[in-house]
């Protein structure tokens, strides 16, 4: 009997009970003109673009985890930045950041620029569609 206890302990102990992480509609931003001093947040739609002063900020991907896990809110970016030609017109862009941030830990994978910062700080998902009972 304590041989069954044993492995069933060492069995159940393996298997977790994890939700599936919440795709989002959109990515809410802050973003910090260091120049300024100012910040202001946006939405950003999946497979929209962002113009932030010399920024085209891509919003490919947002998931968040589920209420009943710790919080945790992470985006897939692709951010470029517009050089200029020496006429005042945008020459090329170059890609500056492409990858995963976290909202809880912005210093993990974070946009390394002179004049701006980007955070996520959210990620918008569809309200749940609730049952109608009063029929």
């Amino acid at each position: 009997m304590r041989i069954f206890a044993a492995t069933a302990l060492v069995l159940l102990s393996g298997m977790s009970a994890h939700a599936a992480n919440i795709s989002g509609s959109a990515v809410i931003l802050r973003a910090l003109d260091k120049v300024t001093a100012t910040t202001q947040d946006y939405t950003v739609e999946i497979g929209d673009i962002l113009q932030y002063g010399s920024l085209s900020i891509e919003a490919v991907h947002c998931e968040k985890r589920p209420p009943e896990e710790l919080p945790e809110t992470f985006a897939f970016l692709k951010i470029k930045d517009a050089k200029l030609d020496g006429k005042g017109g945008r020459a090329e862009e170059e890609t500056v950041f492409s990858g995963w941030m976290f909202a809880s830990r912005p210093a993990l994978s974070a946009l390394d620029h002179g004049v701006y910062d980007i955070w996520v700080i959210g990620c918008q998902t569809p309200e749940p569609v609730l049952p109608d009972f009063t029929q």
